[in-house]
């Protein structure tokens, strides 16, 4: 393996063999590796319990139910009824802005302790357009466990 005129110390080349001859390096390894396993399970299995413990981790999905789904062009009032886990949420902000149909400007309300918010629109569509739709969106009520991620149901706006 080790060539005598390769200029090197005949006494490295000695301890070098010896290095990989000998075999009492990795005696302890197996069990060293085992507790150092025992120990981080433990310690993960601690950590997790005391994530449990925190509330305000878990977000309940908001929902928009609007009545009427389906209204023609011209001003009228929309209620807009918010759920979250299918109870109404008070203190939400409804607001509905323009989707394929046309609206002056987005329209806020807030929601009642009953969960609905009533906004008023005036939305137009196009020439030669059929329908359009109206969009939903809600910004939770601050400090509470709600989110709004999801689309909501759009108000579908027909041409009369």
């Amino acid at each position: 393996m080790f060539d005598s005129d390769s200029g090197g110390d005949d006494g490295e080349q000695s301890e070098t063999r010896g290095l990989w001859r000998d075999r009492r390096g990795i005696e302890g390894l197996p069990i060293r590796l085992v507790i150092a396993l025992v120990v981080g399970v433990a310690s993960l299995g601690v950590m997790m319990s005391m994530v449990d413990g925190i509330g305000g981790i878990q977000t309940t999905e908001l929902d928009a139910r609007p009545t009427p789904e389906v209204t023609t062009v011209g001003e009228q009032s929309l209620t807009v009824g918010v759920v979250g886990g299918g109870e109404p949420v008070t203190g939400a902000t409804v607001v509905v802005t323009a989707g394929s149909a046309g609206l002056d400007g987005p329209v806020t309300a807030e929601t009642g302790p009953d969960g609905n918010a009533t906004v008023t629109v005036a939305p137009t569509l196009g020439p030669n357009q059929a329908e359009g739709t109206l969009v939903i969106e809600i910004k939770p009520p601050a400090g509470g466990p709600y989110t709004d991620r999801r689309a909501n149901t759009e108000v579908l706006v027909l041409a009369e």
